[in-house]
This record gives structure tokens, C-alpha cells and sequence, in this order.
């Protein structure tokens, strides 16, 4: 599951965050560049042979990486219904593999990478700007929304699941409906409690985790 690091001494886990946070930035660019189909299947094959490259260096067993695709799959085949409605089915499907390909990079980065080390990093990268912003507390919403995305994305499979045991249909306006709310609702719930682990862990108390630093 994208967040969670998997031990290892390979040289991709021993590479540097920033490196990694880098090379992820510029490759989502590469992707999401090019305009003309040739292009963006060039781009994607460059991409795709760097993805199974990346999982190979850092020997994370193939069953584990098509782990950090699945739970995204039902968002990407609506996407991909919805251009194959439209009659872009060929553009449907080049977004969707381009999707596939950035999910799994970011996978990789952070199945390589200690949250704690990727913190750090990006509250490094924050502190010329600490006059204006405050970097660790910038840093811990990235990591959380990194966290967040398959969290959801296993909520929303857990939910299609049960619905679908009840009878529901798990395609069409209603089902998407029937998805979304109860999706919301634990989302709410989920980012309550979590604000609350952090708050009573010090964090953000008296208006910065950098009082605690200092103390």
C-alpha cells in the first residue's frame, strides 16, 4: 500500500529523499508534457521501462507492486468510461496508463523511503520560507495526503464490495452516489481522528511543532 516503507538496502533505499522527491516531480512533467499521442506513448514506454526498472532495483516482489495499482483501478475505469462515452477512448486510455505509471512511481518512492526521512527532506526544502510559512507542518500535510490517497481508494473498494454483496450494481449515476456519500462520511471521520492523534502527540499545539524543538 503506497505509504507504507518496505526495508531494504538496495540503492534506490539508500538514495537520498530529495533525489527521489526530484526525479518523481520531473517524471510526472515528462508524462503529462507531451500533446500528440506519439509523443505521450514514447514518453509512457520511458516511463514504463523506468517503473519496472525501479522495482527491480529495490527487489519489491511484483505481486506487491500491482498491490499499489489495485485500489485505484475502479477511479481510472471511470475515467476511462467516461472518454470511451465522449468518443476519446484512445485519449481515455493514454491518461489512464499515464495514471498508472505516476501511481506506481510515487509507490516506489515511498515503499523505498522512511516517512520520517521524507518529512525531513521536505521541511528542509521549506525552510528558506519559514518566514511565511511553517515548514514542518507543510511537510506532515504532504505526508498525510500521500497516506490518504490508498486509505480512501480501500475504503471506496471496501465499500463497492459490500454493496455489491447487498445486490447494488457497481456501475451507473446511482452507484457512483451510493459510493460517494458513505466515501465522504469515513473520510471525515478518518481525517477527525487523525487530527486528533496528532494534536494530543503536541503537534501543531501553541501554533507550531517547532515549539517542541525548541523546548
Amino acid at each position: 500500500m503506497l505509504g507504507i516503507y518496505r526495508h531494504g538496502t538496495s540503492l534506490l533505499h539508500s538514495a537520498r529523499p530529495g533525489v527521489k522527491l526530484a526525479g518523481l516531480a520531473l517524471m510526472a512533467i515528462a508524462l503529462f508534457m507531451p500533446a500528440s499521442p506519439a509523443g505521450i506513448v514514447a514518453v509512457s514506454l520511458g516511463a514504463a521501462f523506468t517503473t519496472v526498472a525501479g522495482y527491480g532495483i529495490a527487489r519489491i516482489p511484483a505481486r506487491l507492486a500491482i498491490a499499489q495499482i489495485r485500489p485505484t483501478l475502479w477511479i481510472l475505469g471511470m475515467i476511462l468510461i467516461f472518454h470511451v462515452i465522449m468518443g476519446d477512448a484512445l485519449i481515455g486510455a493514454l491518461i489512464v496508463a499515464r495514471f498508472i505509471l505516476l501511481i506506481a512511481l510515487a509507490a516506489l518512492v515511498t515503499l523505498t523511503t522512511r516517512v520520517s526521512d521524507m518529512i525531513a527532506t521536505i521541511e528542509a526544502g521549506l525552510k528558506p520560507l519559514r518566514r511565511f510559512v511553517d515548514p514542518g507542518r507543510i511537510a506532515m500535510c504532504i505526508v498525510l495526503t500521500i497516506r490518504f490517497v490508498p486509505v480512501l481508494a480501500n475504503e471506496a473498494h471496501a465499500l463497492q464490495e459490500a454493496q455489491a454483496a447487498r445486490g447494488g450494481k457497481r456501475a451507473g449515476p446511482g452507484a457512483f452516489i451510493r459510493l460517494a456519500v458513505p466515501l465522504i462520511l469515513r473520510g471525515l471521520r478518518l481525517s477527525e481522528t487523525v487530527a486528533e492523534a496528532i494534536h494530543a502527540r503536541g503537534f501543531g499545539r501553541n501554533g507550531s511543532h517547532r515549539d517542541r524543538d525548541q523546548t
